[in-house]
Order: structure tokens, then sequence, then C-alpha cells
């Protein structure tokens, strides 16, 4: 399949793209080297960073902290969607106030969730992406690294 004449795709068109969907798919590895998988609704950052909750009991949470790369997959259902490979991280203090506040725009209700014990925030950072669109003729196919 040959993809289109386009090679690049702004922040800006991959932050719109980002946040007509609520859930991704993110993959992580068990310390064993098993792969694990889940759903989870994520935000989106001006900065194209991937914000969503989880808690620490949690079988992704054991795996990021462990290695913290990960790989997502968004916008599945319309012919359209993003790859991302990126590196997982736990920020504290305002940088953790800042990343809150960003999902909380799409999850308002993540604000009762700071009452569970053991909820946490994880950013993601891109460091490769491919975002594939069936949508034109040919398809749109780009791929960024960071």
């Amino acid at each position: 399949m040959a993809s289109s004449a386009t090679t690049s795709i702004s922040n800006d068109e991959l932050v719109t793209f980002l946040r007509k969907y609520k859930l991704a798919v993110q993959a992580s590895v068990t310390p064993s080297g098993a792969p694990q998988s889940a759903v989870v609704g994520f935000a989106v950052s001006d900065a194209l960073e991937i914000i969503f909750d989880t808690l620490k009991s949690t079988r992704k949470y054991q795996n990021l902290v462990a290695n913290p790369r990960i790989s997502l997959v968004i916008g599945w259902d319309h012919d359209a969607t993003v790859q991302i490979d990126g590196i997982a991280d736990f920020p504290e203090g305002e940088e953790l106030a800042r990343i809150r506040e960003v999902y909380f725009v799409p999850y308002p209700d993540g604000r009762d969730r700071l009452a569970w014990d053991g909820i946490t925030h994880v950013r993601v950072r891109p460091r490769w992406l491919r975002y594939s669109d069936f949508t034109t003729d040919p398809p749109r196919i780009v791929e960024r690294s960071f």
C-alpha cells in the first residue's frame, strides 16, 4: 500500500486528532517480559503529552515503574489511527498539578478519584509515532521520531 506524498504532521494536527477520542489501548511489558495491555481513558496536552490515571495496584503501574517504555493506540474506529511509542513517568508537585488539570478537561470526574487510595497519574512523552489515515486515497501515513 502506497502512502500519500504528505510526509509530515504538525503537533497541532496531532493534538486535534487525539482530542477527538477518550480511550486508548496502552501496552507495557511485565518485569518477566510478558506483554500486558489495557484500555485507558486519556487526555492530551498542547505539548502532545498523553495523560491517564491508574491505581498503584494495577499491572500497568507496576510494569511502567519497572520499565517506563509504553505503546498506545488511539483512534481505531474511523479508519484513522495514531500509534505512539513513548516513555511514561509519574510527575510530582507542580508538574503533577499541571497534568491533572489537563486530564480533568475530558474527565472532570477524575477529581473525585483523587480520593481513591493509590491513585496516580501517568504522563507519556512520545518518542515515535505513526499517524495513519485510510479515509484518503492514497492513504496518509506519517511517521515521526522525537
